[in-house]
């Protein structure tokens, strides 16, 4: 999937206005309502693949279960090596849709505390020349950028060690000013989740890291807190930054947080469901959208049977789907 946005391109492949996919995966994948939510459809994402792929095997049930997730916006995650290129495909294939992409840039050097999502840029100078080809590949195109999911929370926790901290304040507030620098890209700095027990501690960290200069923070990106535990707590950070507004990741708390046995809660629990829908109608000034950041039926790691970190998970997807209301 790295190259999708591309490929779409390349291969003539795109969704015209409100109508189905015109080539591609065959899964008849539809855009949404503009005015409901102005973000693009990928025709050819993982679940629509899987749709495309149960229909195929004659798994009619199956096909429109994983369609709730399909017909739905997701985040496109721009991967370490071609970002001008993948930047560049995603968002023309939503302009020629009459929509706004959706990206999510996760490249800070020390990624994930050396956790299953580890990796990122390999200094500081690397992640500057990636946001300066993010940024290059985005243009005038209208995109909402979600920048550096845990990247501050990390900081505050200690998970990433102190003597990287002054580097990655610099980095965040600079990729900020960068994207910000775009004619039609917005761009929402992650504040972690609602589940984070010291929620006080965050608002100097995330000031320090650009975010009056953004257009808002992310919460609950590839988490599972509840839309209100989530709103409670954007707003309660929203109060400490200059009255940002906020996005919140609703992608998979329909049935809140995991409270069973296991380690790790996080890492692709049993039982969760898909949340709200994406949608910018709210009905809250303070909240800009729903979104799905995480993508629906993508792993969290090697844990409880999945496979490693971003790759489709086609048995969670399903129970993911079947679940949700």
């Amino acid at each position: 999937m790295a190259l999708a946005g591309a490929a779409l391109l390349l291969s003539g492949c795109s969704s015209d206005g409100d109508g189905k996919d015109e080539e591609g995966s065959g899964s008849g994948v539809s855009q949404q309502p503009k005015g409901k939510d102005p973000f693009w459809v990928n025709p050819e994402g993982n679940a629509a693949k899987q749709v495309a792929a149960y229909e195929k095997d004659g798994k009619k049930d199956d096909a429109e279960q994983i369609r709730k997730i399909a017909e739905q916006p997701v985040g496109e995650w721009i991967g370490p090596e071609e970002p001008e290129e993948e930047a560049r495909g995603y968002t023309e294939a939503a302009e020629k849709a009459d929509r706004d992409a959706l990206l999510v840039l996760y490249n800070i050097p020390h990624r994930d505390c050396g956790q299953f999502s580890k990796g990122g840029a390999a200094d500081g100078n690397a992640y500057r020349a990636w946001i300066d080809g993010v940024a290059k590949g985005i243009g005038d195109r209208h995109a909402t950028v979600v920048l550096e999911p845990d990247a501050v929370l990390h900081m505050v926790d200690k998970c990433t060690p102190e003597q990287f901290h002054e580097e990655r304040y610099d980095l965040l507030k600079g990729a900020v000013t960068k994207l910000k620098s775009l004619k039609n890209t917005k761009v929402y700095l992650d504040a972690g989740n609602a589940g984070w027990s010291q929620p006080d501690s965050l608002h100097d960290p995330l000031k320090r890291s650009g975010v009056e200069q953004a257009d808002g923070f992310s919460v609950n990106v590839s988490n599972f807190q509840t839309t209100e535990a989530s709103k409670a707590y954007g707003k309660t950070l929203s109060s400490k930054v200059g009255g940002k507004p906020f996005i919140i990741d609703t992608s998979r708390n329909g049935n809140g947080p995991y409270t069973g046995k296991g380690k790790d809660p996080w890492c692709n629990p049993p039982g969760r469901a898909l949340g709200e829908a994406p949608t910018t109608k709210t009905g809250d000034d303070l909240v800009d959208a729903y979104v799905w950041v995480k993508r629906p039926g993508e792993s969290d790691g090697t844990c409880r049977g999945g496979p490693q970190a971003g790759q489709w998970f086609p048995e969670y997807a399903l129970a993911l789907a079947k679940a949700s209301k």
